[in-house]
This record gives structure tokens, sequence and C-alpha cells, in this order.
């Protein structure tokens, strides 16, 4: 058989032009068909006509990873998180929580195979950002601890009510090397067990074991790619 003519199995991935996407999708493209869905393309997970008409579409997709998140800001200098506006917090709250929400649901509804769905929560979903790791006047904004928390319970919530069919598993990971200044750098290492910061590449394993046959039995489980970032 002339395996060059086989057709691929299809993966989802959204936020795939951020940095672990950009990177995730170059690896997966040797065994998937990677469907690339970013705002970057055009397309707003918020809108949930999209999603649908996306999941439609690719309804024969045997995986979703989901990257896209509203990423930590830091709190204006001129607030604290006494005064901070409600409306911030929804804005988090809005995209990575129920747009995550909604193209799980709508993935889950329209697929037509078995599937394996990989969420994305962080460190700071498990733990509170250590504030004193970054320069003077940077304050993780709280709204994104509380929906990278949502993310890890939405996920066990999915894995119990769509098994056996579908799949959901969440990655939990840490900082990954991007150009961050010195300071960072010298701080983050000092509390990791690692001593580093991550290379992006290294989280592509973790993603391509949990949407391939080897985790048939992994439903509702967290992995940690923190380099021990929460182990203590």
């Amino acid at each position: 058989m002339n395996t060059q003519n086989q057709i691929k199995p299809k993966v989802i991935v959204t936020g795939s032009e951020g940095l672990i996407g950009k990177s995730l999708c170059a690896s997966l493209e040797n065994t998937y068909d990677v469907i690339r869905i970013d705002i970057k393309l055009g397309y707003d997970l918020k809108n949930q006509q999209v999603v649908i008409d996306i999941m439609k579409q690719h309804s024969d997709s045997v995986g979703l990873v989901n990257l896209f998140s509203i990423n930590p800001q830091p709190i204006n200098e001129s607030e604290n998180l006494m005064s901070l506006s409600l409306s911030s917090v929804k804005d988090y709250l809005d995209v990575n929580v129920l747009a995550l929400f909604s193209v799980c649901r709508e993935f889950a509804r329209f697929s037509e195979n078995k599937a394996s769905i990989v969420n994305f929560s962080s460190i700071y979903g498990v733990s509170s950002p250590k504030h004193f790791i970054y320069n003077a006047n940077f304050t993780k904004h709280i709204g994104y601890t509380i929906s990278k928390s949502a993310v890890l319970g939405m996920s066990k919530y999915l894995a119990t009510y769509l098994a056996p069919k579908i799949r959901v598993n969440t990655i939990i990971p840490g900082g990954i090397r991007n150009n961050q200044d010195e300071f960072f750098l010298n701080e983050y290492s000092k509390m990791s067990p690692m001593k580093r910061l991550m290379d992006v590449d290294e989280i592509v394993s973790s993603v391509s074991y949990l949407l391939s046959k080897d985790s048939s039995y992994t439903t509702g489980s967290e992995i940690h790619v923190d380099g021990g970032w929460t182990a203590w």
C-alpha cells in the first residue's frame, strides 16, 4: 500500500498561531491533518455561530486541542485588587471559560468519531501567581487565575459526561522561554526545581500522547508540564 496516499486523521487546534500553537501544529502535521483556528486567522470563538460552523465542517475530527485564551495581563498601576473592575474579570471568563465551553460542547455535538479533547490550564490555575518574580508594579490579573482554575473543573465534568466516546484531559504548563527579561528568568528559575523555564518543544509530546491511542484509557486527567513548579 502506498502510505503517501493515506488520509491523515484530522485534528483541530484553536489558538494555533501562538507560541505553543505554532510549534505544536508543525509537529502534529507529521501525523495529522491539522485544522488551524485562531483569531489572527479571522475566527472569533466568542461568536457561537462561528464555533458551530467550524465543528460542522470538521465533524470527522479525531482530536481538539484548545490553546486559545486571554493571557495574563498586569493590573494597571493605578488599580489594586480592591478597585479592580468586574468587567475586566469578565473579559477573562468570556474567553477562557465560556468560549472554551462552547468550543468543547459543539465539538462533542457534531463529532462523528471517538475523539480526544486536550484543554490547557496553567500553573496559575492551581496555585497563586508569585508576583514577586516579575518586575516592580506588575501584578498578575486575578481573572486569569479564576478562569484557568475553572478549566480544570470543566474538563473533569466533560470527561465524565462525554465518556466513553470522547476523552477530555488537561495540560498544566509552566513558564515557556520567550525573550523574557533577565530579572524574570532568574527569579523564575530560583522557584523551579528544574532551575529553568521550559522550551516550547517540550510540551508537544504530552499533547501527542493525549491525542493518540496510547492514552485510550486516560480521561479526566491533568498532566503537569511545569518542571516541578507546582510540586512545592
